[in-house]
């Protein structure tokens, strides 16, 4: 059977249409939406972030997102794994990487980051990640100060995601 031009200009140019990004995120995971209770797990921050290049020590980021947390009144925290919907975990990692600086070749030398991992507590599985970058300073002070909105950033992509309201970063 031949189609007509006309037909099968039709069916091509639905069938790329179809295949073209649409723009809009894919959807979240609904247990993110869903949950009311969470557990904050500290993953701890590899060595040589504290006390250089920032101040306190290495459950700062813990303490901090935790307070955070809790005073943005989007979810209950339990302190214990079994009683969450939700288990998040938080890292301040270190990464090694390219000792070059050129970003024309493709790479530069990783920021200290963070990390959290947002489990789902029923299954175990990985439900979502947030990363986040700590800008680069050369005072003690801008240091903190990044690692405090690094930190805010965080809370607020993973409060995003929730679909619960971001809160000011500090």
């Amino acid at each position: 059977m031949k189609l007509p031009l006309s037909v099968l200009a039709v069916v091509l140019s639905t069938v790329c249409l179809a295949r073209q990004p649409s723009g809009s995120m894919p959807p979240v995971p609904p247990e993110l939406a869903a949950a009311k209770s969470v557990f904050l797990s500290n993953a701890g921050a590899d060595s040589g972030l504290f006390p250089q290049p920032f101040s306190g020590d290495t459950s700062r980021a813990y303490a901090e997102f935790y307070s955070d947390l809790q005073s943005s009144g989007a979810f209950r925290l339990v302190g214990d794994p079994s009683e969450a919907d939700l288990v998040l975990e938080l890292q301040l990692i270190a990464p090694y990487g390219p000792t070059n600086a050129n970003k024309q070749n493709g790479a530069a030398d990783p920021r200290p980051m963070f990390r959290l991992t947002v489990y789902d507590r029923r299954t175990h599985y990985i439900l979502w990640t947030v990363t986040q970058s700590v800008d680069l300073a050369f005072l003690q002070k801008t240091h903190d100060h990044n690692f405090d909105q690094a930190l805010g950033a965080v809370l607020n992509q993973f409060l995003a995601i929730a679909g619960k309201t971001p809160v000011p970063v500090h």
